[in-house]
């Protein structure tokens, strides 16, 4: 038996990467190793994993990112191979080695080829010389008007980290030094470099495979222009709308680069393409991607299935690939606000319901039940659709977008389904500024009718019965009138509902995320069945305490209810919406003082602007607090110029949404500056 072959992997990752790794191998008959921290204990890739190992802690510097503790798991499971994923170790040339030089077949290219482009200005030079088309760096120390706009990088970076865009030289020291500290927190390397802006360019990108056999294959392109923060969004494959020749100058300038480094396994070369169709060389993700499934989709292939054969040193199938077939778009399901400048969300997942069906796919960490932290990225799951044309792909993805039960945390769910009907992004009009253009009207007020779902939702409510009369009780304080005799009659129930035919009931709803208040009014007469007030054209055709069928204006509608708590979920089959129960009068407690800095999001505070205290005076603007939550930095700026009269947050401070950090006193005379709070750094 050859002493290469994997009998036990080890997944050096989490969630969702490491669940579908998990699925190869399961269809291989590979045996599964998870590793988790304690914020992971009960994650869904620890679940479906044949074994487990705990790594102590919780923030990824403490587990994830121990390459140590992850080779002595490894080595405690009695795996033989380690795979690792996308993102943490994934393009860590120590870890690789470390791995090998246990004993263990590394699931990734060679050691070398991650260190020659671990870092992008090295990549650069050599890419350069094997003749893949570049833009000419910039020496910050000379660059003058027409050097810009410029575009800031971190050498050893990505996810955006350490990345500026300068359109003005009196700002380019400033910001070149403030680039270099974000990639020295992120990366522990503050080497940063300049290079042309591109603007309106498209990120277009090739996806190779590689054996130990001398073959390399181009498995077609991606283009991944949606992008928020210089991450990805949505990603489909074939990029639309390239010609010919430039498709096959993309793949022969991947395969040099691949060739270049003596590349093995699966990898990615990213380019930037100018509005003129011009190709520049970017980086190459010595690892696999999170938009794999659209290749896979068209090509037919198991990229994961590669990975492991040319880890165990076979050779790809035959010296070219498989002929593509039709078009597939994957959607990134993020738990974040898009209209709140993308902050992340945290909290109980507690419904996760995406449409099976031909063509479509599900990759994820989760299911329903589990809860989204504030230690990892905000990503829930990705979906996939394949159709023979890229019209029908793109309408599949939406359609099954919209018809999900995502219960739980704020999401861009609404944003996915717009984006895709755009009619830029129907036309393929796509760059990476599409959001930077596009984001108001896409996260502003949508076609759907929040008043009537908010109806659908009383109605089912109203029909609940006692359990939800008990529950309104609880939580606004009503009385009860209870039987004067055992065995006798059910109590009729009065403060927040009053069952009196003569007069209308009223429920107030506050929809999320914009916060807009509805105010329901309805009936409950003799028959039992609520009727709704004061809303002429609807008609209750049935009401249960979990479905409500409405005739509105001659048009039958479904509605499905579902409630957590304070919180009701209305599904139809074209929106979906998310209320929360507002008391009958408002709590006083809940009211802040003028200039209070609420934490806007769970998170750690990491460090606070320098003689920050209680007394100090600070500008309008001025940033005061750092939080860093789900892999990103925000900044708490103050809002007006005045006097920090109370400060609650200390560096390492645990925090919660709504947390009360600080309190800014205004200064009278001083000019108030708008500015946004927070502000998204990373």
């Amino acid at each position: 038996m050859r002493s290469d072959v994997i009998h036990t992997l080890l997944v050096a990752n989490r969630g969702e990467i490491a669940c579908r790794i998990f699925r190869t191998c399961r269809d291989l008959g590979i045996t599964t190793v998870a590793v988790y921290s304690d914020a992971d204990a009960d994650a869904l890739h620890v679940r479906e994993a044949d074994l487990a190992v705990r790594l102590p802690g919780a923030a990824p510097a403490d587990t994830y990112l121990r390459g140590d503790l992850v080779v002595a798991a490894a080595r405690a499971a009695g795996a033989d191979a380690v795979h690792p994923g996308y993102g943490f170790l994934s393009e860590n040339a120590a870890f690789a080695a470390a791995v090998q030089e246990a004993g263990l077949v590394w699931v990734g290219p060679p050691v070398k080829a991650i260190e020659l482009m671990a870092s992008k200005t090295r990549a650069k030079e050599l890419m350069a010389g094997a003749g893949v088309p570049l833009l000419a760096p910039v020496d910050p120390a000379t660059a003058g008007p027409d050097d810009l706009p410029l575009l800031l990088k971190a050498a050893a970076g990505g996810g955006g980290r350490g990345m500026r865009i300068v359109r003005e030289l009196g700002v380019l020291p400033g910001e070149l030094l403030a680039a270099a500290a974000e990639a020295a927190s992120a990366f522990g390397d503050g080497e940063v470099f300049a290079e042309p802006y591109v603007e309106r360019g498209r990120h277009v990108e090739v996806q190779v495979m590689a054996d130990a056999h001398d073959t390399v294959w181009a498995l077609g392109t991606r283009d991944c222009s949606l992008q928020r923060r210089h991450q990805k969004v949505i990603e489909e494959a074939p990029a639309p709308g390239l010609d010919e020749a430039l498709r096959t100058r993309l793949h022969e300038a991947a395969v040099a680069a691949a060739r270049a480094v003596g590349y093995r396994g699966a990898g990615t070369v990213e380019f930037l393409v100018s509005g003129e169709g011009r190709p520049y060389f970017l980086e190459m993700n010595t690892r696999l991607q999170v938009e794999h499934p659209v290749t896979e989709a068209v090509f037919g292939l198991d990229l994961v299935a590669l990975q492991l054969r040319v880890a165990e040193g076979e050779p790809l199938s035959a010296p070219e690939p498989p002929q593509p077939s039709g078009h597939a778009v994957e959607a990134r399901l993020y738990a974040e606000d898009p209209a709140r400048d993308w902050q992340p969300q945290t909290g109980a997942l507690h419904t996760l319901e995406v449409p099976e069906g031909p063509g479509l796919r599900l990759d994820t960490g989760y299911t329903g039940g589990d809860t989204i932290g504030v230690h990892y990225d905000p990503m829930i799951a990705k979906v996939i659709a394949h159709a023979p044309t890229r019209t029908e792909a793109v309408r599949l993805l939406a359609r099954a977008l919209e018809r999900s039960r995502i219960h739980g945390p704020v999401t861009n769910r609404d944003l996915l389904v717009r984006s895709l009907r755009h009619p830029d992004f129907a036309a393929a009009r796509l760059d990476t500024g599409f959001y930077d253009r596009h984001l108001a009207e896409l996260t502003g007020p949508g076609a759907g009718d929040p008043a009537t779902a908010a109806l659908a939702a009383t109605l089912a409510e109203a029909v609940r019965g006692p359990e939800a009369v008990r529950g309104a009780e609880a939580v606004h304080g009503a009385e009860t009138v209870r039987p004067t005799r055992p065995g006798g009659p059910a109590p009729a129930r009065f403060g927040a509902w009053r069952n009196v035919p003569s007069q209308p009931q009223r429920k107030r709803y506050r929809s999320e995320p914009d916060g807009a208040e509805h105010e329901v009014a309805y009936r409950t007469p003799r028959t039992g069945v609520p009727e709704p007030h004061e809303t002429p054209g609807t008609r209750v055709l049935t009401a249960t305490p979990d479905r409500v069928t409405l005739e509105v204006d001659g048009v039958t509608r479904h509605f499905a209810i579902t409630a957590h708590a304070d919180r009701v979920h209305v599904d139809t089959t074209d929106a979906s919406y998310t209320f929360t129960a507002l008391p009958r009068f408002t709590d006083p407690a809940t009211h802040t003082a003028p200039g209070s800095l609420l934490a806007p999001m769970p998170g750690t505070v990491v460090r606070l602007a320098e003689g920050l205290a209680a007394g100090a005076t600070v500008e309008a603007g001025q940033p005061l607090i750092w939080l860093e939550a789900m892999k990103m930095e925000h900044r708490i700026l103050a809002p007006a110029s005045g006097t920090l009269t109370a400060l609650h947050a200390a560096p390492g401070h645990q925090v919660e949404v709504g947390a009360l950090l600080a309190v800014v006193q205004e200064d009278p005379a001083a000019t108030p500056v708008p500015v946004p709070v927070p502000e998204e750094t990373a």
